[in-house]
């Protein structure tokens, strides 16, 4: 079967394969198009697996809530590296990801990896090597998170270097920009816990150790009273609600006030109330061990390698 440049130009686009490539795919395949759309995909399975072991520390965290359902989800996806992160095309997948938890609500990666692709009659399992192959590196959906209930809002910041999904209950008021206070307070301070009620008694036990051990070496402090050291205590874990609860933060665009406080002022502001649920912060690449590239010993093992 004879093939012309507009078909090869039709399977470029169909795969965002290279021209020669997809010239080839047609040439092995006596023109058939669905043929060599799998052809390109069989070699891109090849590509895939020599790129299976590559570290993806790099990616996207990305937010969205589908305004018409009020449904939020959040997701990360890796790569391997900043320049492929930037990248239209993975950032295009990186959101189809998310409208596939969106509307499917998977119970884990392993299910997403069985649900349809938008717009494809495809997997996200079927289509990842085609992924890896038109984007050019190891793709890792790494984690997700979905809210279906209340009020969700989402952010992203820098580019996908965070993402934050927030869910509150809000009654009588539109509580969307007070939602995007709150993750931007999350995505810049990163707490540790959102109320203090959430602090375990093996983490105040061990803050209460250190302030101690730090008075007892402390000589203005060292003779005084064990009350007053108690007293002093108390103060200091006021101080760490203040630091490491959400709920207990400063807020940042109003220091006279606390989150909590903030959100029941502004609230009351807009004729309603509003309730802290949840949230989830991503941040990509967070807790994946980077490869520590020693370039000069590449370049001298490519230079052995040629003699």
């Amino acid at each position: 079967m004879a093939f012309t440049a507009q078909d090869v130009k039709t399977l470029r686009e169909m795969t965002n394969v290279g021209m020669m490539d997809c010239k080839k795919a047609l040439t092995e395949t006596d023109g058939d198009m669905n043929k060599a759309v799998e052809w390109l995909r069989e070699k891109g399975l090849a590509k895939a697996a020599k790129k299976a072991g590559r570290i993806a520390a790099e990616g996207m965290a990305y937010a969205e809530v589908c305004p018409e359902c009020g449904v939020g989800a959040v997701v990360e996806v890796n790569c391997e590296t900043d320049f492929c992160a930037k990248s239209a095309l993975f950032v295009e997948f990186v959101k189809d990801i998310c409208k596939v938890v969106l509307k499917d609500n998977p119970a884990n990666v392993e299910a997403l990896m069985d649900c349809k692709y938008p717009g494809r009659d495809l997997t996200v399992k079927e289509i990842m090597p085609e992924k890896t192959m038109s984007i050019g590196e190891n793709l890792q959906i790494r984690r997700f998170v979905r809210y279906d209930a209340n009020t969700s809002v989402a952010y992203v910041h820098a580019g996908g270097k965070i993402g934050v999904l927030v869910n509150l209950e809000a009654e009588g008021c539109d509580a969307t920009v007070i939602g995007k206070d709150i993750a931007m307070q999350i995505a810049a301070l990163n707490p540790r816990f959102w109320d203090k009620s959430q602090v375990t008694e093996e983490v105040l036990e061990e803050e209460k150790k250190v302030a101690l051990a730090l008075m007892d070496n402390d000589p203005k402090m060292a003779s005084k009273p064990q009350a007053v050291k108690e007293k002093v205590v108390m103060g200091k874990m006021n101080k760490f609600y203040q630091e490491n609860c959400l709920l207990q933060q400063e807020f940042v665009k109003d220091g006279s006030m606390s989150v909590e406080k903030y959100m029941a002022s502004a609230a009351k502001a807009l004729g309603g109330t509003v309730k802290f649920v949840d949230a989830v912060r991503f941040e990509k690449g967070e807790g994946i061990e980077k490869k520590q590239e020693d370039f000069a010993a590449e370049v001298a093992a490519q230079m052995n390698m040629g003699k």
